[in-house]
């Protein structure tokens, strides 16, 4: 891959070593924040701020009136911009903490299994649904309002849980982009999914991925659009999509040399198929990535 030097900026966050979590209440009038990363996770509860974008590795999205979303990940870059934001008067709350003390072996325990499984998927950052922030922002409130350390850790601990337990979650990021492993499928999807990361960049036919896994074209068919919620042909297309929204981030090839190295022969379907995935267009994309904005 092109060496390049990412204009992604790595932000140095006020957490102390010496505390278990940072919490901060802003009111502002609009996002002027670059697109960046950090070494502790987050949590992000914007009111208030309707029309504004949200991006998260290779997810943009436009947002409502509320917004939670947790980044476990602390190579995903992610941001919020103006984008169509019809509000100047923008609540927020920014919750980071780092992951050490939350050790494996306490997240190994049994009280502690929906935190774990959480924290693993957020590593593609996820949103969680209206229902879920409505009943969580008490919670959300008391922390802005919290003044003891301990009792800010346990509200904290209560947050998490009550999140872990939502039943819609939604991932963000795509794995290819994310670069992160998703464990929780059965071994014939992980299989499958190895494969097709490894190979992505040239035509794989059904039955070929059929033999791999030792099941007829149509039992796999089936079997994998029921594991995954997709066709093989759609979730090649977002492997494909998000190896290429890798690397207009951190290489600088031209659009035209990743579109062929991404399995792409015909730029012409491959902008209209990345532009359906993604909103945008792949030079969009890149400009997103790459544009300044001031930091106050």
């Amino acid at each position: 891959m092109t060496a390049f030097k990412s204009n992604v900026l790595h932000e140095i966050t006020p957490l102390s070593e010496g505390d278990c979590i940072y919490v901060i209440e802003r009111r502002k009038s609009e996002f002027n924040y670059p697109i960046h990363t950090h070494r502790e996770f987050e949590i992000n509860y914007i009111e208030n701020a309707a029309g504004a974008q949200r991006v998260v590795g290779d997810s943009i999205e436009e947002i409502g009136d509320y917004e939670l979303v947790l980044v476990a990940n602390a190579n995903l870059e992610h941001g919020w911009q103006n984008h169509n934001l019809r509000s100047h008067d923008i609540r927020e709350i920014t919750i980071q903490f780092s992951d050490d003390w939350l050790s494996d072996k306490l997240l190994d325990k049994n009280q502690f299994l929906s935190i774990s499984r959480m924290l693993r998927l957020g590593a593609k950052g996820v949103v969680f649904p209206l229902s879920t922030i409505l009943r969580v922002r008490p919670l959300l409130n008391a922390l802005t309002c919290e003044q003891k350390g301990f009792y800010l850790v346990i509200t904290f601990l209560s947050l998490l849980y009550e999140l872990s337990v939502s039943g819609e979650i939604r991932p963000l990021a795509s794995t290819a982009f994310a670069h992160v492993d998703d464990n929780s499928q059965s071994r014939r999807i992980r299989l499958a999914d190895a494969y097709l990361q490894k190979n992505f960049a040239r035509d794989i036919t059904l039955r070929e991925m059929a033999e791999l896994v030792n099941m007829s074209d149509v039992a796999f068919s089936r079997f994998f659009s029921q594991h995954t919620g997709k066709s093989f042909t759609d979730y090649l297309i977002d492997i494909r999509i998000g190896k290429v929204a890798r690397m207009l981030v951190d290489t600088s090839k031209t659009i035209a040399e990743i579109c062929y190295e991404c399995g792409y022969n015909n730029m012409s379907n491959f902008n209209r198929i990345f532009r359906r995935k993604k909103g945008c267009t792949p030079r969009e994309f890149r400009e997103m990535y790459r544009k300044k904005q001031v930091i106050v």
